[in-house]
């Protein structure tokens, strides 16, 4: 199996070189990056390339390691055995199946997706250590030992909301996407909008670069935002001319709520054009 890209996923020839090297190496692929650099898409587009279903793990902060081997559901077979139900005797009935199980029981092999490991508890990427290692694990209600049929491809991704530990990091293929650079993004802006004027395309890219690279940004646009703007500005016919100055000064662009998400980057750019237009 090799990763080469997509029609719809614009791979970086580092990307598909970190994608192709976990493959190989049977590890999982720990993806890092700003939120909206494409990390989940990238599961998607690449298991949907190889061939291979994808599962989804998408975790939370209240998520446990145990959640994605199993649960056993206690409740419901105590209340089946008030009302006299059969069923309660096998207690299989009542083990509810996760990602994990369900990738390693699986007669094709598959690609596995955990998202956003870093929002859980700091426990949680040591409690699967063993899990990732052995491609197997025990259930204690049915006295079984689960183990993978084939080694899915595991994709992990983390927004580095916290350090992940030494152990696990040990056991993983790393690649961190960088945000793109212009020519990258122009080839991942004409993915999604093939038609867009050439004049608009490149006018929007220079004032969305010059709101990322304005100093003190509390959150800068990502690849999603772009994206989401470039519709607004498509489906509100705005001008490429709107987008820039005639003496190359930063503007404030129009629909800015599509890339600033928080008051103090608005009022921080406000004062930075405003400080330009009294500096002429």
């Amino acid at each position: 199996m090799k990763f080469q890209g997509t029609d719809q996923y614009v791979a970086t020839p580092d990307l598909m070189l970190a994608v192709n090297a976990a493959i190989t190496l049977k590890r999982p692929l720990l993806v890092k990056g700003e939120p909206g650099t494409g990390k989940t898409m990238l599961a998607e587009e690449a298991s949907s390339a190889l061939g291979l279903r994808l599962l989804e793990w998408h975790v939370k902060s209240t998520t446990k390691a145990h959640q994605g081997l199993y649960e056993y559901d206690a409740v419901s077979r105590l209340r089946d055995s008030q009302l006299g139900d059969e069923k309660v005797r096998d207690i299989q009935n009542y083990i509810v199946k996760g990602v994990l199980w369900q990738a390693f029981e699986s007669d094709e092999p598959v690609a596995l997706l955990i998202d956003e490991i870093d929002k859980a508890d700091i426990e949680f990427p040591n409690d699967l250590l063993r899990e990732l290692d052995r491609m197997e694990f025990h259930c204690y209600e049915t006295r079984q030992t689960i183990r993978a049929k084939h080694r899915p491809l595991v994709f992990i991704t983390s927004n580095n909301e916290k350090e992940l530990p030494d152990a696990f990091l040990r056991r993983c293929f790393f690649h961190y996407i960088k945000f793109p650079e212009a020519e990258t993004m122009r080839r991942i802006v004409e993915v999604h909008f093939p038609n867009l004027k050439k004049e608009l395309l490149a006018a929007a890219l220079k004032s969305f670069y010059d709101v990322r690279g304005l100093p003190g940004l509390k959150k800068k646009p990502s690849t999603s935002e772009l994206l989401d703007w470039l519709k607004l500005l498509v489906a509100e016919d705005i001008p490429p001319e709107a987008l820039r100055s005639g003496d190359d000064k930063v503007v404030l662009p129009p629909l800015v709520g599509a890339l600033l998400k928080n008051e103090q980057d608005v009022t921080l750019f406000e004062k930075l054009v405003f400080m330009q237009k009294h500096n002429r």
